[in-house]
C-alpha cells in the first residue's frame, strides 16, 4: 500500500494553478491520476487535443470546468464526471469567476503520443502543437509545427 497527502505532491508546470501527479507520487503504473487547481481562465491542457490510446475521466470537486468537445461545450459542475475516449478531442478549461478543483484519471498511465491543437497567431487557425522547455530552462512552451511560432508559455 502506498499512501499520500496531495499538499505534499509537487506541483507540475502546466496550464493549471496547479496539476499535482498523484498516480506518480504513489507509484501507479497503469492509472494516472492527477489533481488539478485551475484558477479563472486556467486549462487541464496545453490545447485542444486528444489521446490515441488513453480514457480520460475528470471528476470536479469544486467550482463547474467547461470542457470544450467535438460535439459542443459541456459544463461539468461539483460532483459531476466525465469521460472522454480515446481519440476523443477535448480541452477543459475554468471560464467561470470562482477555483476549480477537480480529479483527473487516465487509464493507460502513458499519454505520450497526444495530438494537441493550439491557436497559431501566425497561421491564424488552430494547428498542431509541440510542448519543449523554454530556452531559458524554466517552464514550458507550447509551438506550432507549422511555422515554428510560440503559441503559449508556461512556467
Amino acid at each position: 500500500m502506498e499512501r499520500v497527502n496531495t499538499g505534499d505532491v509537487d506541483s507540475w508546470t502546466s496550464p493549471a494553478a496547479a496539476k499535482r501527479p498523484l498516480g506518480r507520487a504513489l507509484g501507479a503504473e497503469e492509472l494516472a491520476l492527477n489533481h488539478y487547481e485551475l484558477e479563472p481562465g486556467d486549462a487541464f491542457g496545453f490545447g485542444y487535443h486528444r489521446h490515441p490510446d488513453q480514457e480520460e475521466l475528470f471528476y470536479v470537486l469544486e467550482g463547474e470546468a467547461t470542457f470544450e468537445t467535438e460535439d459542443g461545450d459541456v459544463t461539468v459542475g461539483a460532483g459531476e464526471a466525465v469521460r472522454f475516449a480515446p481519440g476523443e478531442w477535448q480541452l477543459g478549461r475554468n471560464e467561470g469567476e470562482e477555483r476549480v478543483v477537480a480529479l483527473a484519471l487516465g487509464a493507460p498511465a502513458d499519454a505520450s503520443g497526444a495530438d494537441i491543437r493550439r491557436e497559431c497567431p501566425e497561421c491564424g487557425e488552430r494547428t498542431p502543437t509541440e510542448i519543449e522547455r523554454a530556452d531559458e530552462g524554466s517552464g514550458l512552451v507550447t509551438v506550432c509545427q507549422e511555422c515554428d511560432a510560440v503559441t503559449g508559455q508556461f512556467s
